[in-house]
Parts: C-alpha cells; sequence; structure tokens
C-alpha cells in the first residue's frame, strides 16, 4: 500500500481512486484531530448541534435551514483553516515574530467576523420563532 499511497500522491495529472481515497483519509482524520484537540472547534460543534436541535423543534423551513447550514459549515471550515494557519505558522517560526503574529490575529479575527455573521443570521432566523414558542 506504501508504494501506491506514494504513487498515486506523486502522480497529479492522472485519476487515481487511490489517490482520492487517501485525500479523503487525510480531511477526515483532520477533523477528528480537531474534535479531539481543538477547544474551538469543539465549541463551535456544541453550538452547531444546539442551532441544528432548536431548527428541528421550531420547524424552519427549507431556505432556513440552507442559511443555517451554510453559517455552521462555514464557521467550521474557516475554524480548521484558522488551526491549520497556526500550525504553519508555529513550523516557520519559533520566536515571537510580528508578522507571525499579525497572520495568527488575522485568520482568527476571519473566524470572528464569520461567527458574528452566524449569529446574526441565526438570531434572525430562530430569535423570532423561540419568542414564539415561548409566549
Amino acid at each position: 500500500m506504501n508504494f501506491l499511497k506514494v504513487t498515486a500522491l506523486k502522480d497529479k495529472e492522472r485519476f487515481s481512486l487511490v489517490r482520492i481515497f487517501c485525500a479523503f483519509k487525510y480531511a477526515i482524520q483532520g477533523i477528528i484531530h480537531a474534535l479531539k484537540v481543538e477547544k474551538n472547534f469543539q465549541i463551535h460543534i456544541v453550538c452547531a448541534i444546539i442551532v441544528c436541535l432548536l431548527s428541528i423543534i421550531l420547524n424552519i423551513d427549507k431556505t432556513e435551514w440552507l442559511f443555517i447550514i451554510i453559517s455552521i459549515f462555514g464557521v467550521l471550515s474557516l475554524e480548521l483553516v484558522n488551526s491549520a494557519l497556526e500550525r504553519a505558522v508555529d513550523i516557520a517560526t519559533q520566536e515571537i515574530e510580528p508578522l507571525a503574529k499579525q497572520a495568527k490575529d488575522l485568520a482568527a479575527a476571519a473566524v470572528l467576523v464569520y461567527a458574528t455573521m452566524s449569529v446574526i443570521i441565526g438570531v434572525v432566523i430562530l430569535g423570532p420563532k423561540l419568542i414564539n414558542l415561548l409566549f
């Protein structure tokens, strides 16, 4: 299998099921690692589960589901990119460098901006339905 994996990853011009399988395997390993280790990713997962449960209880429509799903997966994706960038910066320099700090801060800011938008979308969609249910 090692030979197949090396050959599959090396030959980028040809279609290869082994290469595709390896790509999915590595992506799933990344998600599992984030679920086990990354605290912010874990927090986002818990929030996503709560929002999905509320959405089911409040019986939101298909269009509202699309906004919720895009919001959830957007935040999760950006959190994964942020974690990857942090690792890459840590590999590049062991010292405290102003540009390295800026890179990490900017990636974290991207997550914050998207998460803020997601909260606003959640409040707009779920807020009125939740108020109607409670009052």
